[in-house]
């Protein structure tokens, strides 16, 4: 008997996911794992057709509610769709809505609206990369060069996929269309699905093109700046318009997103907008109070330790922090003290703490007795 994956572990969520997080996870799993986007890879089409099943049950309460008591065998029986022979197409104009929202169309992958898609412009893909800034560039805002690769219009055909001097031909299965009509059920119902032949263009190309292969696209580097806030935050994403993948039949192209990675700072924690130092700092300081110049993002400071301050005491730099990305108002430098026990005494500074040692209230031990010496007398040399 076949094992049956669990299905928030095929989304990567948690159990107590809400509805928005299963959606944004589906929407996540089928932008990565649709067929078009990974062509001849037979793993990925059946991630992406898991992903569309684990949806469907996750985001219907009653389903759901059954295959959290009962897992997959509380759902025998019950009404569904088998994704496993469904067309990709079919399924994102299944979910439409969700894709919609996030693409800005009216329903499927890339923009494009519910029902067959024929030969309406489709928005291209989104693209996704990541930039690594320092914490420095967080302060000031900052200008990345951004090195990305992307499937991109063939020049040799012009994205039709047919050898130069010739042009695709009507689609002889679909008559064009770029949809057929399948029957089921003995008869009793029909369905509109996209082509399989045409993959719902409506043509087909008879001479592939040498360079693209038939597929019209083609992979190119590409190299664009992207202006970085300051105040900006890890896992943060900067939109570039029309950097994505281009669209078909005229569509616009989808957009690039930058997400932002802000590298681990050698003395600086962030927290927010405050970033916090962690200054060690001597007894003597910390009892009798001194200045002291602290290093931050900007070079250095001067302030002033009160005297009988205590270990994990905080000073506050007011407005020594990082910006905020959408106010732009600075918050603080927090420095935590950290004091510290000084390990090795000269035979003056132990002389002096000792005599400090005399008008407290607490027995200060002498030297220790040496090991050997402990152990003549216990023996009773």
């Amino acid at each position: 008997m076949a094992t049956e994956r669990d299905y928030y572990e095929i989304l990567s969520i948690e159990r107590t996911a809400s509805g928005d997080e299963i959606k944004r996870a589906y929407r996540k799993m089928a932008m990565k794992y649709h067929p078009d986007r990974n062509p001849d890879n037979e793993e990925a089409e059946i991630k992406f057709k898991e992903s569309a099943e684990a949806y469907e049950v996750l985001s219907d309460e009653e389903k759901r509610r059954l295959y959290d008591q009962y897992g997959h065998a509380g759902l025998k029986g019950r009404a569904g769709h088998n994704f496993n022979q469904m067309n990709p197409n079919d399924i994102f104009s299944m979910f439409g809505d969700i894709f919609g929202d996030m693409f800005g169309g009216g329903g499927g992958f890339g923009g494009q609206s519910r029902g067959p898609r024929g030969n309406r412009p489709t928005r291209g893909y989104d693209l996704e990369t990541l930039a690594e800034i320092s914490l420095e560039e967080v302060l000031s805002g900052c200008e990345k060069d951004i090195d990305f690769t992307r499937q991109d219009v063939c020049d040799t055909c012009d994205g039709s996929g047919a050898k130069p001097g010739t042009d695709p031909i009507t689609c002889s299965t679909c008559g064009g269309n770029g949809q057929v009509m399948q029957s089921g059920l003995g008869g009793m119902f029909r369905m509109v699905t996209t082509c399989p032949d045409c993959n719902g263009q409506g043509k087909v190309v008879k001479e592939h093109c040498p360079e693209c292969s038939g597929k019209g696209r083609i992979l190119k580097d590409r190299k664009i700046s992207v202006k970085i806030p300051a105040g900006v935050h890890d896992g943060q994403a900067v939109r570039i318009a029309g950097e994505g993948e281009p669209g078909l039949n005229g569509g616009p192209r989808g957009d690039l997103h930058v997400v932002i990675r802000v590298n681990r700072h050698e003395l600086f924690v962030r927290d927010e907008d405050d970033i916090i130092l962690k200054m060690p700092i001597s007894f003597t300081q910390a009892s009798l109070g001194a200045n002291v110049t602290i290093p931050t993002l900007e070079g250095e400071d001067e302030i002033t330790i009160k005297a009988a301050s205590q270990h994990g005491d905080v000073i506050k730099v007011q407005g020594g922090g990082l910006p905020n990305l959408r106010g732009g108002r600075r918050g603080n430098l927090l420095v935590v003290l950290l004091i510290e026990i000084p390990k090795n005494l000269t035979d003056k500074q132990e002389e002096l703490l000792r005599e400090f040692a005399e008008t407290e209230d607490h027995d200060v031990l002498p030297h220790s007795k040496g090991f050997w010496e402990k152990i003549k007398e216990y023996m009773g040399g």
